[in-house]
């Protein structure tokens, strides 16, 4: 299951395939989170270091923040968390760096306080084509990717009209945005973070959010 794979012809099976991940969604067995950034903003005063593991960087913040695992409500008992990546793109000795990391949030003051564990055994990298869940995590993110770039409206070169791919993409991107909707007490924004109008507990209650990752300090790109 890819987003490259969607075409005309499969567009009923990866539309039944959404409506499954949505309903578990709506049903509050799974959360999906989606953190993307816009190279209309620039970072400034990065290191050289920072920009080498920027990846990872903004990987950690993604476990660390989009969840909203210190406001969980987990009845007060202490919960241990299995963190599954997808197989991790660099060194063996910097995945296992960036685990150690992910394994240092056990310290964090607001994950102890609310009961939040992370095992260093029980942070893994998987096949994501092994694995259901994150194939259809794919399709999500590759629907918001496809819609954030404007890929909607590309042509074959020569062509005045859009190719059956794209229009099967365009529709299917529309089926998820509409479950979104449906899902979500307000009105829907792709291209921006999603709020926190009851407070920060909203990141761990909603079940779906878009995070714009928009580095402090960051300046226009014009280019």
């Amino acid at each position: 299951i890819k987003w490259q794979k969607v075409t005309k012809n499969y567009l009923p099976k990866y539309i039944a395939m959404a409506d499954t991940i949505f309903d578990l969604a709506a049903d509050d067995r799974i959360k999906l989170r989606i953190m993307f950034t816009q190279n209309l903003f620039r970072p400034t005063g990065l290191t050289t270091e920072q920009r080498e593991q920027s990846f990872f960087l903004l990987y950690y913040q993604f476990i660390k923040h989009a969840f909203g695992l210190p406001w969980a409500d987990l009845g007060g008992e202490a919960t241990r968390l299995r963190i599954n990546f997808d197989q991790l793109p660099d060194t063996r000795e910097k995945c296992e760096l960036f685990k150690d990391h992910i394994a240092g949030l056990n310290r964090n003051p607001q994950f102890r306080r609310a009961g939040i564990q992370v095992a260093r055994d029980q942070i893994a990298e998987i096949d994501s084509k092994r694995h259901d869940l994150l194939q259809c995590v794919d399709i999500v993110l590759g629907a918001m990717q496809f819609r954030l770039n404007n890929k909607h409206k590309v042509k074959p070169a020569g062509q005045w009209k859009r190719g059956s791919r794209t229009i099967a993409k365009e529709k299917l991107y529309k089926h998820i945005n509409q479950r979104i909707q449906a899902l979500t007490p307000w009105q829907f924004n792709i291209g921006v973070s999603t709020g926190s109008p009851n407070g920060p507990e909203d990141r761990w209650r909603h079940a779906y959010r878009h995070w714009l990752f928009k580095p402090a300090g960051a300046v226009r790109n014009d280019d």
